[in-house]
């Protein structure tokens, strides 16, 4: 009996016709009906929260692989004894490059230059760099490594990063733990998040943590929303006292009329550091990997969260 698999995407469809594997097109997001059932699902993360029970009511599945690194989202909606993998390996680099785009852009100030240009008004502006500043990293997984690779060449007076727990990274940097985070925000000048959403980093960044930052100073946050006190931070920016650079907001997607879309000194995009053609490449590469794997009968219990 072939292998039923559920992808979101004609061009998987196509690559997984194979034999022992019946692949299905649905889409989480698009599709009016809940999916027919089937072994394997293979999934973007919804953008509508409400769409994600849609995982758990699926009839004889047996495994989960998303198109993301973050996996958080699934984990409620995930029946018993059903494996879950994610992609690993194919997103880090292009968030990580996004990451060091949006810290650019802002530390150059770029915005303020392209609505001079729309204005055709030709006026020098000095600027901060990445050279000579200090960073602070949070998060040191696959995208915070990756980050952290990146930074380097532009040769940070420091760069500091922080995490659960203090270790030594296998590239030979340190990492601090989170609990000594708070006496380094006073001399940072930029701040970097990569953190998952977990009880123990929502809301990390809140009011306090963001009045501990130094006049002037940057936060970017390319991990996830709750991550950041949303109405803190719309505080800090609307005296101009903090710049902020995000690829992920709570709420998310951000509602049209939501007052951090004009908050002064803030760049905003729709989370979509990983949303690169290399990206599509690498995670169907994967995902089609994952699906004949399991269709050759490896067990899906060798198969474990790639985090």
């Amino acid at each position: 009996m072939a292998l039923r698999v559920l992808v979101p995407w004609q061009h998987l469809a196509e690559q997984l016709q194979l034999p022992g594997i019946e692949p299905i097109l649905w889409h989480i997001n698009d599709d009016p009906e809940d999916a027919p059932p089937a072994d394997v699902l293979v999934t973007e993360r919804p953008s509508n929260p409400l769409l994600r029970s849609r995982v758990s009511r699926i009839k004889g599945l047996r495994h989960v692989h998303v198109l993301s690194l973050g996996y958080e989202w699934v984990l409620e909606h995930l029946p018993e004894n059903v494996a879950l993998t994610n992609s690993k390996g194919a997103v880090e680099d292009a968030t990580a490059e996004h990451c060091l785009a949006l810290i650019l852009a802002c530390l150059r100030q770029l915005p303020q230059v392209g609505q001079q240009q729309r204005e055709c008004q030709w006026t020098r502006i000095w600027t901060s760099s990445l050279h000579g500043s200090k960073v602070v990293l949070l998060g040191a997984g696959g995208v915070g490594s990756e980050i952290h690779s990146r930074l380097l060449p532009f040769k940070p007076a420091e760069l500091m990063v922080f995490a659960r727990t203090e270790r030594l990274h296998e590239q030979g940097f340190r990492i601090h733990s989170l609990d000594r985070l708070r006496a380094f925000l006073p001399i940072a000048d930029v701040v970097i998040s990569t953190l998952p959403h977990t009880a123990e980093t929502e809301q990390l960044i809140d009011a306090q943590f963001l009045s501990a930052m130094k006049d002037g100073s940057l936060l970017v946050n390319v991990g996830r929303g709750p991550i950041v006190d949303t109405e803190a931070l719309l505080a800090e920016l609307q005296t101009g006292r903090l710049h902020a650079a995000l690829d992920v907001t709570d709420p998310e997607p951000l509602p049209s009329d939501h007052p951090l879309w004009s908050a002064p000194n803030c760049i905003i995009t729709p989370h979509m550091a990983g949303d690169t053609q290399m990206f599509l490449d690498l995670v169907s590469q994967l995902a089609v990997e994952q699906v004949q794997a399991l269709a050759a009968g490896e067990s899906i219990a060798e198969l474990q969260v790639r985090a």
